[in-house]
């Protein structure tokens, strides 16, 4: 696969899923989809899912995954999320998997009351620009970095090698 970004790894995939907190009738938005891995891990928990990327190549990929997967409650949108998202129904639950425009996205979302968000950030700039934008907004809740390390094998043992670590952003506005 030639997606730049990669898949999200499953461990950063499970504390992101656990602080998104999804709901059996929840509808949720994958803004930034790349694979769709997050997409169609959500999909087995939520009513619905919009997957959005601006790369034709990550739509077609990651509605091949979902195809492959059986999931069917996931419509694939490619292009801007700050310009799509107006159009779609309010979401309960968001997931961002970068940065890209989320000086607009972050706003639209606040605006929709969206009880749950995650932004998973890898640059120390996202970090940077995610925690204060939702603290002016008013829907800062933590940041959590995770660090995953897996045994490689060394020589005639096994040494830690770690993953890139990730800032997990968590933010929302509670259910009125």
């Amino acid at each position: 696969m030639g997606l730049s970004g990669g898949p999200t790894k499953d461990e950063v995939m499970a504390v992101a899923l656990a602080k998104l907190d999804l709901q059996p009738g929840d509808r949720f938005m994958d803004i930034g989809c790349g694979t769709g891995k997050i997409a169609i891990h959500a999909a087995r928990q939520v009513a619905n899912v919009y997957a959005i990327d601006t790369r034709r190549e990550a739509i077609e990929f990651a509605r091949g995954e979902a195809e492959r997967a059986g999931v069917r409650n996931i419509e694939f949108l490619e292009g801007n999320a700050a310009d799509l998202i107006p159009g779609l129904p309010r979401a309960d639950a968001a997931f961002l998997g970068g940065s890209r425009d989320m000086d607009r996205i972050l706003p639209l979302l606040a605006g929709l009351k969206v009880r749950s968000i995650v932004v998973n950030a890898v640059k120390i700039d996202t970090v940077a620009a995610a925690i204060p934008l939702m603290h002016e907004l008013g829907i800062f809740r933590e940041a959590v970095l995770v660090q995953v390390s897996h045994a490689n094998p060394i020589g005639t043992g096994y040494m830690w090698k770690p993953a890139n670590p990730v800032a997990i952003i968590v933010g929302g506005t509670p259910p009125c």
